[in-house]
């Protein structure tokens, strides 16, 4: 009996590594090999016959101010977004699962943003924010300046909303689905027990959706990283001090051929969100014992 268990356990082993492996085949050539070479090439002085130089390309790129300036910038941008993507997120969310007129019309026009191309998100902004943008026109009509959005420090403040703009129906959606799997009967309860609106928002609707919270932080923060598309196609590659993010430094090392500086802050900046999720993991997984405890 234990042999034929073995047998079938190894026959299932070999099924499942057999559907597994054009997966695990694309992960390598597209993803580990082009990993391991990039690494590789952040410890050359050059990308074609270089010499192992170490960790000078790091060290040269934590004294470059144009470098510092970008990583500021991307710190600052994911510090407000996120928090805000969030809290209006889940505002939303607590809004739409509640019985009011229009509800299903509201979500679907939060999450049309999820499919539109990011070429015709980009060219709806652009109609907005320009200097002769609709947006100038409305201010013009009360007689003041108009303002150049993307040229000024305004130009955080219009990649911010186009962020939020991008992102909140895909988190809506998330804290919807936490939301609805909160058992009403702990509602029922604490209306019994007189508990007021705040108490059971932080008693109970934050502590269940906790799982949802977490998940929705790290895909907030990753999300944050992509939104050089959009910046990119508004402002180009060389936009306003205030939103040149590490992603405008990394594509324009790439176009000067600068491959060691490229690859050099790329994996800083993958270490970096590596580090942050991985300690945002072991935060939630102590909250979710204490909950089960």
């Amino acid at each position: 009996m234990s042999a034929l268990l073995k047998t079938s356990k190894k026959n299932d082993n070999k099924t499942a590594l057999f559907f597994l492996a054009p997966s695990l085949i694309g992960f390598l050539i597209f993803f580990f090999i082009p990993f391991v070479g990039g690494l590789y090439y952040s410890f050359v002085d050059s990308p074609i016959g270089g010499r192992f130089v170490g960790l000078a390309n790091y060290m040269e790129l934590m004294k470059n101010p144009v470098f510092l300036k970008a990583a500021y910038n991307t710190l600052i941008f994911t510090a407000i977004s996120v928090p805000l993507n969030i809290l209006l997120s889940l505002g939303l969310a607590m809004l739409l699962n509640r019985k009011i007129y229009g509800r299903n019309i509201v979500r679907m026009g939060f999450i049309i943003p999820l499919v539109v191309p990011v070429a015709s998100v980009v060219l709806v902004w652009q109609i907005l924010f320009d200097m002769n943008g609709s947006l100038n026109a409305f201010i013009s009509s009360f007689g003041l300046l108009p303002i150049d959005w993307m040229k000024t420090g305004y130009a955080r403040i219009v990649v911010v909303i186009v962020y939020l703009w991008k992102n909140m129906g895909y988190n809506m959606v998330l804290f919807l689905a936490g939301l609805q799997n909160i058992p009403q009967e702990y509602y029922e309860a604490a209306d019994i027990d007189g508990a007021s609106n705040c108490q059971k928002f932080t008693n109970i609707t934050l502590v269940y959706l906790t799982p949802t919270m977490f998940f929705v932080f790290i895909i907030s923060i990753i999300n944050s990283f992509k939104v050089f598309r959009e910046v990119y196609l508004i402002s180009g590659a060389y936009p306003h001090d205030s939103i040149y993010m590490l992603q405008h430094y990394m594509n324009n090392k790439f176009t000067s051929l600068d491959y060691q500086m490229l690859t050099s802050a790329a994996f800083i900046m993958a270490v970096f969100i590596y580090i942050l999720v991985l300690f945002l993991f072991k935060v939630q997984r102590k909250v979710s014992n204490t909950i089960g405890g």
